[in-house]
Order: structure tokens, then C-alpha cells, then sequence
């Protein structure tokens, strides 16, 4: 007989701020490290913010506006201690961050990295959506367009941080920066690419499948309160 898939437990946290999303993530890691709570998967939107990497000087010098322009859209900026380069996230954009324990099995980086890709396509595909990757490049594309970013934080083989898939996102606020530090690639969404308006609610619980089939687990309903300060959309 097989054995029984680990349980994911997914919580839907609606709009909440950057940073308190990261210390979130960050009290998470620790519970998960100490087997205090299952595997986990964050399910997020945030208000309109840049995030910096830890490459380089993280993204900074791929920003384009000002700092007053910034400040006028009302747009902040945050280091992340993830990987990668500067990422956009703002309202119509699914944020997911896994909290999840990779041992004994799944001790493989490059893995880890792919099955996110193999998330994000599957979940395109469910919207009849063709979404591959692209050789030397982390996240997923369509064309020459990115529909998805990936940034990740393992410690200790618990896992932080994650992919941001544009599902009606305004692609207007991209111009802020060169998305992922990449130059010469546009960025696409869901409704664009479908020519329709696209559930919010419907994606995430299309991704949060999508996770369980690829990472082998099934999916737990969080029968809690979510954390205060989480918004309703």
C-alpha cells in the first residue's frame, strides 16, 4: 500500500502588507522547523510594493521611477532576504508562499525551483493558457512574456518566500523597475492572456490544487481565524 500524502494546510490572508506577510512567513519557519504546525501554503495579495533580492544590490539599481514617484503611487520598498532580483507585487497579482519542510525526499534546490514552474503551468493550463519555461531563467513565461516570478528562501530545508503569478494585475506598475532585473522581456497576465475577467478566488483554489498534485500532498482547510491585520479583498 502507498503511504498517505502529508497534509498542506492552505490559508487565503486577502490583501495584507508586505512586511506583515514577511514576519508571518518568518514565525511560520520556525513552527514548521519545530513540526508545530504541517506543511503550509500562504495564499496572499499585497498592496502595490517593490521587493529586493539578496543578488547584487538586491534590485536597487533596476529601479526606473523616483522615490517621489514612488511615493506618490504609494509604492514601498522592502528587502526580502529571498532570492532573485526587484519583483512587483500589487492588488491582482497571487502571491504564494510555501512553508514547507522538503525533508526527507525533496533535499534538491533545483527541484524545488522546477516544481514551482510545474505549479504555475499547470495552473495556466487549467486556463487554457500555454505557459512554459525558458532556458536560463527561473519563473514561468509566455512567449516572451513573464506570467510568473519565483524567489525562494530554504533554511534547513524549510522552505520561505515563493511565486507571484499575475492574475489581473495592472502590468502598468511593472514600468517601475526591470521586472526580475531583466531587460527586454514584457510581463503578461491571466485576463490578458484569456481576454476575460478572471476570479481571484477561483486561481488560488486552482494553484493550491495544482501544489498538492505536484508536491504529493492533500490539502487541509485552516478551520482557524486568519492572523489579525489580514484584509478582506
Amino acid at each position: 500500500m502507498g503511504s498517505i500524502a502529508r497534509p498542506l494546510e492552505v490559508r487565503r490572508l486577502g490583501l495584507m502588507p508586505y512586511a506583515e506577510a514577511l514576519a508571518l512567513q518568518r514565525a511560520l519557519v520556525e513552527d514548521r522547523r519545530a513540526d508545530r504546525i504541517p506543511d503550509t501554503l500562504l495564499l496572499v495579495e499585497h498592496p502595490h510594493v517593490l521587493t529586493l533580492g539578496v543578488r547584487g544590490d538586491g534590485g536597487r539599481s533596476h529601479i526606473l521611477a523616483t522615490a517621489d514617484a514612488l511615493a506618490s503611487r504609494g509604492v514601498e520598498i522592502h528587502e526580502t532576504g529571498r532570492g532573485g532580483d526587484i519583483t512587483y507585487h500589487g492588488p491582482g497579482q497571487l502571491v504564494g508562499y510555501p512553508i514547507i519542510d522538503l525533508k526527507p525526499d525533496r533535499c534538491d534546490v533545483h527541484r524545488y525551483v522546477r516544481d514551482l514552474e510545474d505549479v504555475l503551468i499547470r495552473t495556466a493550463s487549467d486556463y487554457g493558457v500555454l505557459a512554459e519555461r525558458v532556458d536560463g531563467l527561473t519563473g514561468v513565461w509566455v512567449g516572451r512574456e513573464k506570467l510568473a516570478a519565483i524567489g525562494v528562501r530554504i533554511a534547513r530545508w524549510v522552505t520561505s518566500h515563493g511565486f507571484a503569478l499575475n492574475v489581473t494585475t495592472n502590468l502598468e506598475h511593472f514600468s517601475l523597475n526591470v521586472p526580475c532585473g531583466i531587460a527586454g522581456k514584457e510581463v503578461t497576465s491571466l485576463e490578458r492572456l484569456t481576454g476575460r475577467p478572471v476570479p481571484m478566488a477561483d486561481v488560488q483554489a486552482a494553484v493550491a490544487q495544482a501544489f498538492a498534485a505536484v508536491f504529493d500532498r492533500r490539502i487541509v482547510e485552516r478551520a482557524t481565524a486568519e492572523p489579525s491585520g489580514a484584509l478582506s479583498q
